[in-house]
């Protein structure tokens, strides 16, 4: 166990240290350009689209790098910025259902899932559930307060050295709220490692999957997306559909299911600094998880349109 904390740790750090130097350079560049003509211009011209979905313009920012980043990078800029509670759950939300599109994508298509149907699923999913928020929730006005990182006063910073000092100060407060949640979560995982409860918890998600409707062979892919996630735990999903023999209907509907809902420990948590209620996010993922992968699979099944291609193994090396 003691080997196990330590060995966490160290990943923790490792891993604090190579999203810290995406986080500290995003949230100090997006902090600079708040005093720059730059960031309000864009802001401005892209406004009457995010309205839709009850955000700012200046959400635009940590959409776009979350997508093209990671969730880490995505939080660095919303950190630097002024957002009411409604638009940071609203991004949490959509930020959940799509980030890290070009890794993550890449792993899907390394075991044969379509890339129109990754695309059109995590942005589809992103872009409603924005919509549908704004429309039903009529609260969260109240401006969000970032952990250890307080609302500005009215107060105007000035100066090149007091701007710089204040961008400084958000990105180094980021990093450290990032290693309170990353460090714990990485000596857990270890341990889970080391225990081998990843196969434990595989064969306990069998009746899940098989709830699904799909094989039981699924449930290590299942399993290594939900603790995982697609980009940290590319090797483990992708060993897994080849040692397994998933079949193509199978690895599309887990699939589908860990689009909307995967690494759902570690992607929930690091919403915390941000200050918004991480159960609702949490429940929200997995709902839509649950009841998008048995429509999915009902229609499929009804459809017909099942082959006996379709039902064999595509895993290629």
């Amino acid at each position: 166990m003691i080997n196990s904390i330590k060995k966490g740790f160290q990943v923790g750090i490792k891993t604090t240290w190579t999203l810290g130097k995406i986080i500290f350079p995003v949230t100090l560049i997006v902090a600079l350009l708040q005093y720059s003509p730059v960031l309000p211009w864009v802001i401005e011209a892209i406004s009457p689209m995010m309205k839709l979905l009850g955000l700012s313009g200046d959400a635009a920012i940590p959409l776009v790098l979350g997508n093209f980043l990671n969730l880490y990078a995505a939080i660095g800029a919303i950190l630097t910025l002024d957002f009411s509670v409604k638009e940071v759950f609203i991004l949490a939300v959509m930020l959940s259902f799509s980030h890290n599109l070009i890794v993550e994508s890449g792993v899907a298509m390394k075991v044969g899932v379509k890339l129109w149907l990754v695309l059109v699923t995590r942005l589809g999913l992103a872009f409603a559930s924005a919509i549908i928020i704004n429309l039903v929730w009529q609260g969260g006005s109240e401006t969000a307060q970032y952990g250890m990182i307080q609302a500005k006063s009215d107060e105007q910073i000035s100066g090149i050295g007091s701007i710089l000092l204040a961008a400084i100060e958000k990105a180094g407060l980021g990093i450290l709220q990032l290693s309170m949640i990353v460090i714990p979560l990485m000596i857990v995982i270890q341990i889970l490692k080391d225990l081998q409860w990843l196969k434990k918890f595989s064969n306990g998600m069998s009746p899940i999957t098989k709830s699904l409707g799909m094989n039981e062979n699924t449930s290590t892919t299942m399993a290594a997306g939900l603790l995982f996630g697609l980009a940290y735990g590319a090797g483990v999903v992708i060993q897994a559909v080849e040692e397994d023999g998933v079949s193509k209907r199978d690895l599309t509907l887990a699939f589908i299911f860990l689009m909307a809902c995967h690494a759902v420990v570690e992607d929930t948590l690091i919403f915390i600094p941000l200050g918004i209620p991480v159960w609702p996010l949490f429940l929200i993922r997995i709902g839509v998880a649950i009841a998008l992968t048995l429509i999915v699979g009902f229609f499929w099944k009804r459809s017909g349109i099942l082959s006996r291609k379709e039902a064999e193994p595509t895993y290629e090396k």
